[in-house]
């Protein structure tokens, strides 16, 4: 945390950093339903308004910008005064989907509102593979005596059509791929579990031969104690970077499961991380309990996204 520069401050509960070429860095900011651009000298900029809940986001192949939006959360202040995020009263939920914003004119569409039957219930966090195709989770929406299970979508390149892919997580928050994209990873929140899916083709997860609940997935880590992840970025080692929650650090896992380390960001609601800078060694993240964007120096560079770090 000793090299942590505050870029940004006063933001409605920030998430979905991504770090453009230009040094600017796009986000959401769910409380106040829009996409900002925090410009290198802190000024903020509107993008867009995004009524409902805006939750990730990140640089697609046409260069918009694709928001996974849960749909809007309730929010509850606590004793300190933060503010966090709740079960929506049904007048608040407007209903999840993925959309598209121009980054330029900020017009908004939205592409997706279902898969098949299936309502999206509270898309999440999102990776784009090699071939133009998008992998996005699905939280699923918390309410006082029930929730929803998490799930994990695929639209096909071109935007043609979504796959159910994964059903059945605990929920599903962080979503990215390995840099050979053949792994895709998935963060469940209360548990802190890390899952790992084969993947045998864009969009195809292999299937796996298990012993209780028909998980396609490998469960690679598990946090002890009082710990819940929240989204995820990939270095280029292939370690995976997932934003801890009421721990308020980033745990760093390697492919194999084992806890690397935690750099701690003094923020409990530290929800996203992000890499930029030209050797991809500065880690964005975002303090949603302070509502602040910080930089940090990494020791190690991130991963390079299709259609943003080329």
């Amino acid at each position: 945390m000793s090299n942590a520069r505050v870029l940004a401050t006063g933001l409605a509960f920030p998430e979905g950093p991504i770090a453009l070429p230009d040094g600017s860095v796009v986000l959401v900011e769910i409380r106040a339903q829009q996409l900002t651009r925090v410009w290198p000298d802190g000024r903020k900029e509107t993008v867009a308004a995004l009524p409902g809940g805006p939750n990730g986001a990140a640089i697609g192949p046409d260069g918009k910008c694709y928001v996974c939006n849960n749909g809007g959360f309730g929010w509850i202040t606590t004793r300190s005064g933060v503010h966090v995020p709740g079960p929506p009263a049904p007048s608040e939920y407007l209903g999840g989907s993925l959309q598209r914003v121009d980054l330029v004119s900020g017009k908004v569409e939205t592409l997706f509102t279902r898969c098949g039957d299936q309502p999206l219930r509270g898309p999440n966090d999102l990776v784009f593979d090699r071939h133009g195709g998008l992998w996005f989770s699905d939280l699923g929406k918390r309410r006082t005596h029930d929730m929803d299970l998490g799930a994990a979508y695929y639209m096909t390149p071109g935007g043609g059509r979504l796959i159910d892919a994964v059903r059945g997580v605990l929920p599903a928050n962080g979503i990215g791929l390995s840099p050979d994209e053949a792994t895709l990873y998935i963060a469940e929140t209360p548990t802190a579990r890390l899952w790992a899916f084969d993947l045998t083709a864009p969009g195809e997860i292999r299937s796996r031969s298990v012993s209780y609940r028909g998980e396609a997935g490998r469960p690679i880590a598990g946090l002890g104690g009082y710990q819940m992840f929240d989204s995820l970025a990939v270095e280029a080692s292939g370690n995976i970077c997932v934003a801890t929650l009421i721990s308020g650090c980033i745990s760093v896992i390697a492919p194999d499961g084992r806890l690397v380390e935690q750099i701690e960001t003094g923020d409990r609601l530290t929800t996203n991380i992000a890499f930029g800078g030209p050797d991809l060694k500065t880690a964005y993240i975002t303090l949603s309990g302070r509502g602040e964007l910080i930089a940090m120096d990494w020791p190690r560079p991130g991963l390079p996204l299709n259609f943003l770090n080329r």
